[in-house]
């Protein structure tokens, strides 16, 4: 519970505290943290403040922003959305290369068994030859010039 028990939003801290954690909510919102790692917790609302964490449960109308930019934009500071945009872009691209991967095995796993096909038939093919040819090879003569008689 953020708000009194009569359920006004009064703040019960000075103008001055109120602008201070206003301005480190903005900041907190925009991504631009000074004094904390930028996530949106109210831990980080007071530190960035630089005020007490008793000082900011006071500030009721403050929290009352808090919790409804929360509600309305959620906890993912502009950081984290670009964090999570890439990695879900890495994991897209990775999920198209490991397609394109397993598409290029079965290819190349086609080619090995065709390659291995037509190396097995000349294979057959030279034994065939060699048993066919004759014992007695008749050398083709040279061409040169021809005598005349």
């Amino acid at each position: 519970m953020t708000g009194p028990a009569d359920g006004g939003l009064e703040d019960q801290v000075s103008p001055k505290t109120a602008a201070a954690l206003r301005a480190a909510m903005t900041r907190l919102f925009e991504g631009r943290a000074q004094r904390t790692d930028g996530r949106l917790t109210k831990e980080n609302l007071y530190k960035e403040a630089q005020v007490s964490r008793a000082t900011m449960n006071r500030a009721h109308a403050v929290l009352a922003e808090w919790d409804a930019h929360l509600a309305a934009h959620g906890r993912v500071t502009p950081g984290e959305a670009k964090r999570d945009a890439a990695i879900a872009d890495l994991k897209k691209r990775l999920t198209a290369k490991t397609q394109e991967c397993t598409l290029l095995e079965n290819k190349l796993k086609a080619a090995y068994t065709a390659i291995s096909a037509l190396f097995h038939d000349n294979q057959a093919l030279r034994q065939q030859l060699d048993k066919d040819v004759s014992a007695t090879i008749t050398p083709i003569r040279p061409c040169g010039p021809r005598q005349r008689r």
